[in-house]
């Protein structure tokens, strides 16, 4: 009996945990999917490019609004089940306050075990899925980035202005390359064409001039009736540079482990140096430590349960933990700010949440002791 009642207070807890996960996720996620657009606008990207890479930072969401969405679930059961007399079941059953909390805890390292998993592993794969789809792709960023009449500088090592466009068509057309710092190039064009060739793009330039200039700030200058100018190669600069959340765990750590003051050391998509070690310790922190938060919130909720609903200072109480649920899940998030190189600092911030855990959970078993 005890442990079926107890399996439909799970279910009931885990189902409304998915109802809220999905809708904070969708409000997020729309709300976020107004920047995203600048892949579009700014970045020059096509709109596919778009719902890819939108669809691929879902997981982050997920991650970023799991614990809330367990505050809230476990929050409105308890009052659920306080307020329609649902937890005399239990008492009536012989289930201590002390047992039914424990019992809420267990059921909370359960969700913990998703948490980590989205946070160590899924997160850094799908984000940096994403930033290698864009970095990769060079669908359409071209012709869907320049616009008439303005400098455009997005693409890395790029600069280009037209003063007027018409579908692929363009005239008087000034582009600036300067991936080459040894010699940079201009090239001023009175018309252009976008030309695609099996899935390459070029640049096709008539009537124009190059003009080269090197180190030595020495020019020359090329006439051409034709030239054609290769697309391929540039990409634009929000692609380049990876994202400490993109970073593989593992990678983190043994970064973390390896890391020689004025030294670098190369990794898959990233350099290790002593500049990241600050950015790094906060990513590892939030992958490893915050969804130990589950358990705070899981003690602090379970609360409600000491205080009838019949009582006059039950509103009030219900108030005051929803507030504290509140403020640690906003301290949760806060905390990985304090995070820093120093590793004496950063132990001072790894215990906060042990004493926080260990205190509420005694002061539950006292105030259940005083009650009795």
């Amino acid at each position: 009996m005890k442990k079926k009642i107890f399996k439909k207070l799970y279910s009931e807890i885990f189902v409304f945990f998915l109802i809220t996960l999905f809708t904070l996720s969708s409000i997020v996620w729309i709300l976020q999917a107004v920047n995203f657009l600048d892949i579009v606008s700014e970045d020059g990207h096509s709109i596919s490019t778009y719902f890819k890479f939108s669809s691929l930072v879902i997981a982050k969401i997920i991650n970023e609004t799991f614990l809330l969405s367990f505050f809230l679930a476990l929050f409105y059961i308890l009052v659920v089940y306080e307020e329609n007399n649902q937890l005399l079941i239990y008492w009536s059953n012989s289930i201590s306050k002390k047992k039914f909390l424990n019992n809420i805890i267990i059921f909370s390292f359960g969700l913990i075990v998703v948490s980590l998993l989205l946070s160590f592993y899924v997160v850094p794969f799908t984000q940096d899925k994403a930033r290698s789809y864009i970095r990769t792709s060079n669908l359409d960023f071209f012709p869907s980035l320049i616009k008439p009449k303005k400098f455009i500088d997005t693409v890395e090592n790029l600069t280009v202005f037209l003063d007027t466009k018409e579908n692929q068509k363009m005239e008087k057309i000034i582009l600036k390359d300067s991936s080459n710092l040894n010699n940079i190039q201009i090239i001023i064009a009175k018309e252009g064409q976008i030309v695609n060739e099996n899935n390459n793009k070029f640049l096709i330039l008539n009537n124009g001039k190059i003009i080269n200039t090197n180190l030595e700030k020495r020019s020359t200058i090329f006439d051409f009736k034709e030239t054609t100018f290769d697309l391929n190669k540039y990409h634009t600069k929000t692609t380049t540079k990876t994202k400490v959340q993109e970073i593989n765990s593992a990678n983190i750590i043994n970064c973390l482990k390896n890391i020689v003051p004025e030294k670098s050391i190369k990794f898959k998509n990233f350099n290790c140096h002593e500049n990241i070690r600050k950015e790094l310790s906060q990513e590892i922190y939030k992958r490893l430590y915050l969804p130990f938060y589950i358990i705070l919130i899981s003690i602090v909720v379970c609360f409600l349960i000491l205080n009838s609903h019949i009582n006059s200072d039950y509103k009030f109480n219900k108030i005051k933990i929803f507030l504290v649920g509140i403020l640690f899940v906003v301290f949760s998030e806060v905390s990985v700010n304090f995070i820093s190189e120093n590793n004496f600092k950063n132990l001072m911030i790894l215990i906060i949440l042990p004493i926080l855990i260990l205190s509420f959970y005694l002061t539950f078993l006292r105030k259940v002791k005083i009650s009795s």
